[in-house]
């Protein structure tokens, strides 16, 4: 009997190599045209170093504002339909895009002012009522935070002034002061608009506040206008 060796062994498989963990990826890509940030209200915010596009929807600053009728049309129309208002979106673009912070005074040529430059620091915003000027330069950074500013002459009867007020106190995101610059005797200011008036019992305050107020915020609404400043006085502080 002739001796046959055994077969060869057979060699083990070979492994698999190791399959690459799963890249995760989140890359969103907005390409967003400056007209329509405008018109939609959208806002881009820097989040960890990577740029956020807050989109408002007509519905949640419909909510946030109290009172707003999303069914009468945007903010944006409903403001445009107030007799008498200024929008400076439209008219002057390059006063309403500057928002830089400047720790000293800034020369305003819309007065009361609207936007532009401003304070680091807000003035409070919580339905303050102050009795003596403040300075413009906290008085913008609270409209940038979707506040309205009420501002009337100085020589405005106390009667009116009391209606002026009762629009204000103790509603979040509304302050009111005396303003002697200012030609009409009444004054409303958000960021970006501007109403004039010559008496405290007209209806349009009332379409001002509730069509902008929160609405015209640069920062979305939840902006805060509490921990803001408090004093009077036409010098910034802080």
């Amino acid at each position: 009997m002739v001796y046959q060796p055994p077969p060869p062994a057979t060699p083990p498989p070979m492994p698999s190599p190791p399959t690459p963990p799963r890249r995760r990826t989140g890359v969103v890509v907005a390409i967003v045209v400056g007209a329509t940030l405008l018109a939609c209200g959208a806002l881009v915010v820097v989040v960890g170093g990577a740029s956020v596009l807050y989109l408002r929807s007509s519905e949640e600053a419909g909510q946030a504002s109290g009172g707003f009728d999303e069914a009468a049309g945007t903010w944006q129309e409903q403001a445009a339909a107030i007799d008498g208002i200024i929008d400076y979106w439209s008219v002057r673009p390059d006063l309403v895009e500057e928002r830089r912070h400047s720790p000293g005074p800034v020369d305003y040529d819309v007065l009361p002012p609207v936007a532009g430059q401003h304070h680091p620091t807000w003035q409070n915003c919580q339905g303050d009522i102050y009795d003596a000027p403040i300075a413009n330069e906290h008085a913008v950074h609270s409209l940038e935070h979707g506040a309205v500013w009420i501002t009337y002459r100085p020589d405005l009867p106390a009667d009116q002034v009391a209606t002026l007020a009762g629009h204000v106190e103790g509603t979040e995101k509304l302050f009111m002061s005396p303003f002697p610059e200012q030609d009409a005797p009444i004054s409303l200011q958000a960021w970006g608009y501007q109403l004039q008036v010559d008496d405290a019992d007209d209806s349009r305050i009332a379409d001002f506040i509730r069509v902008l107020r929160v609405n015209a915020s640069l920062e979305g609404p939840t902006a805060t206008c509490g921990g803001g400043v408090t004093t009077t006085g036409t010098v910034p502080v802080g």
